[in-house]
């Protein structure tokens, strides 16, 4: 069979170096020269009356710069997720004391402030309505939007109901309805909310906590104003 140059040529030719003695490798990696001394030893223990052919050889080579191709793409890909995951956890913090609209259908009134949101309209629609309820189901408010070409149509409640009577502070449930030719249908509310802290840990990645409605993930936030 062919012999095995003492140069390398031949890793070098499909990407394969040895290790150097400035940058060493870890005890329980398997470079270069320990892959050499193996497949030396497998050379030199051989049955001489069939002996290794040299597509064998090339497959074995093949197979290990394979391997360490993988872990190569593998260590890169775990940089580059951590590198993510600190530019969103830069981003996060960069929201707190800043409002956000997030989809949902529970909307925090704060005294002597609005309940603010938007409805998101798919397409042009008349009959625009938002409807606001207490925690029991009660209708507390109705606003009338009127006719709107689609994307988001905002709205502001200052938390009176129809009676002109100040409902007070808290949760409310909030809904919408319009018309797209004359069929009535339910388009998703939008609500505004601040963004008070935020939460990096956890199986549910970055969080943010929003004044009076509790946790949502980072990726649900539709818009920051």
């Amino acid at each position: 069979m062919t012999a095995v140059s003492s140069n390398y040529d031949l890793y070098e030719d499909i990407g394969l170096t040895a290790n150097t003695a400035q940058g060493g490798k870890k005890n329980n990696q398997l470079g270069l020269e320990d892959f050499m001394n193996l497949l030396v030893t497998e050379l030199t223990h051989q049955d001489p009356f069939k002996p290794m052919e040299n597509t064998e050889m090339a497959t074995q080579i093949s197979q290990f710069a394979t391997v360490s191709g993988i872990d190569d793409l593998n260590a890169s890909f775990n940089d580059l997720r951590s590198s993510l995951t600190s530019d969103q956890a830069l981003q996060a913090a960069n929201l707190v004391g800043r409002d956000v609209l997030v989809q949902s259908n529970i909307g925090y009134l704060a005294d002597g402030e609005t309940l603010q949101g938007s409805v998101s309209l798919p397409s042009s629609a008349s009959h625009v309505r938002v409807m606001i309820s207490d925690r029991s189901g009660a209708l507390v408010r109705e606003l009338e939007l009127g006719v709107h070409e689609a994307g988001q149509v905002a709205f502001n409640w200052d938390g009176y109901d129809d009676a002109g009577d100040y409902a007070g502070d808290g949760q409310y449930q909030v809904t919408a309805t319009a018309h797209v030719d004359d069929v009535e249908m339910a388009p998703a509310v939008l609500i505004s909310a601040q963004v008070e802290s935020v939460n990096l840990g956890g199986e549910g990645g970055i969080r943010l906590n929003l004044d009076g409605l509790g946790q949502v993930s980072m990726t649900d936030v539709v818009q920051i104003q």
